[in-house]
């Protein structure tokens, strides 16, 4: 029985930024995955869905191209090749990874691993003990009642990166980050798309106004949507929604969260990650992993999320529903006030801060850069600085990022 310091069961960001930081901390650690290094995010999340939703936005932006004075025609796109740039962007940063954790000298099992105990894994019939153990083993989309994954018609996010052709038409079920990012692309696409929510408004996590913004964009867009709506039945090819409206879309995309792939948690092992079933973020993992092998704390209120596509939505901290019965100040400041959002062209959104006692305890961001805007505003709450300091910030002109300034400095 070979002996570690720490064992990690699960390769995703999580996992692997565990071993690597251990590892440089002079630990002996071993990882196992049993499928693709780089986990969920790598394989079947973040990454794919960035680099085909990428795509989209230039197909759409050189389809308008014309009102920056430029011509072109017979605008067209191969999806064969966006999937094969996609499967390219994964192997590049996959090989990436693979070749950290060697230098950093990690023993990689390539195999299912079972947990015994606190202190003992099972994989390729072989036993390994650890002093610790740690549990990144990631998560699986959620299947609902009556809306089971058939892998053809009704399709789950991870089935949705392996369409070799588009739909004419889709029905996308959920409207967090996974539903509005594919309601995005597909639409850039040409695919026409309607999107169903339960709650009353998409998006329903952010600001309220967040998601009222992005409601007003999707019409613009021609991206239909139904709130307050879920699904009655689906049978034959045809899809009763709970309002009695009847769909028959060619395809169903249940983006409808994620559940953690841990059936049980045993004493005395750390789960991180999305095995840990709290925030579903590789960002947050890899905090947590930090946290856990190199005792780097963190902040978990300030925790960014981010929505891809344009405008980009990003937000932390407290929402104003949030605030309802306390004392508050917002300050929103339009993008298309902005010089560099108008010379770009990207004048949808806004920036909107919300302030308690001197301080940001809010940021909702919608617009071209929003994540990386919004870093801006975690600096500012996570170092506790107040207005007045950031007031005396020269903020470089013409940017983005001079919208904060301009809404902080609507802020007595």
């Amino acid at each position: 029985m070979e002996k570690f310091d720490i064992g990690i069961v699960g390769a995703g960001p999580g996992g692997y930024s565990a071993a690597l930081a251990a590892a440089t901390n002079g630990k002996k650690v071993v990882l196992f995955e049993k499928e693709n290094i780089g986990g969920v995010c790598l394989n079947k999340g973040c990454i794919p869905t960035k680099s085909i939703l990428h795509v989209s936005e230039l197909y759409k932006k050189v389809k308008n191209i014309e009102i920056f004075g430029i011509s072109v025609s017979d605008v067209s796109f191969d999806f064969s090749k966006v999937i094969e740039r996609k499967n390219k962007t994964i192997e590049t940063l996959r090989k990436g990874i693979e070749l950290a954790l060697k230098n950093a000298k990690v023993t990689v099992i390539k195999a299912e691993a079972e947990i015994l105990d606190k202190n003992t894994i099972k994989a390729n019939n072989e036993v390994f003990d650890c002093n610790e153990i740690i549990c990144a083993n990631g998560s699986s989309p959620k299947e609902l009642k009556g809306l089971e994954f058939d892998h053809k018609f009704i399709l789950s996010s991870d089935d949705i990166l392996e369409l070799e052709t588009l739909p004419k038409n889709i029905l996308i079920v959920g409207s967090g980050a996974i539903g509005i990012e594919w309601a995005r692309i597909l639409s850039n696409f040409g695919v026409e798309v309607t999107l169903i929510e339960i709650a009353p408004h998409l998006l329903p996590l952010a600001d309220i106004e967040v998601s009222k913004r992005i409601e007003r964009s999707f019409k613009s867009a021609k991206i239909k949507f139904l709130t307050d709506t879920g699904i009655q039945k689906v049978e034959n090819g045809s899809v009763q929604l709970s309002d009695g409206n009847i769909l028959t879309p060619q395809k169903i995309l249940a983006a409808t969260g994620r559940v953690p792939n841990c059936d049980h948690k045993i004493e005395g092992i750390t789960y991180i990650g999305d095995a840990a079933g709290e925030i579903q973020l590789a960002h947050y993992a890899i905090k947590q992993a930090y946290d856990k092998t190199l005792n780097i704390c963190y902040r978990k209120d300030l925790i960014p999320s981010v929505v891809y596509g344009t405008p980009e939505i990003a937000w932390v901290g407290k929402r104003e529903q949030d605030l309802e019965n306390e004392d508050y100040q917002k300050s929103i400041q339009l993008v298309s006030a902005l010089g560099k959002a108008q010379a770009d062209g990207e004048t949808e959104g806004f920036i909107k801060l919300l302030v308690q006692n001197n301080k940001i305890v809010g940021a909702h961001i919608m617009c071209a850069e929003a994540s990386s805007l919004l870093m801006q505003v975690v600096i500012a709450m996570q170092n506790n600085i107040d207005l007045d300091n950031l007031k005396e910030i020269c903020f470089a002109h013409p940017t983005y990022s001079e919208g904060i300034f301009e809404a902080i400095q609507k802020l007595a």
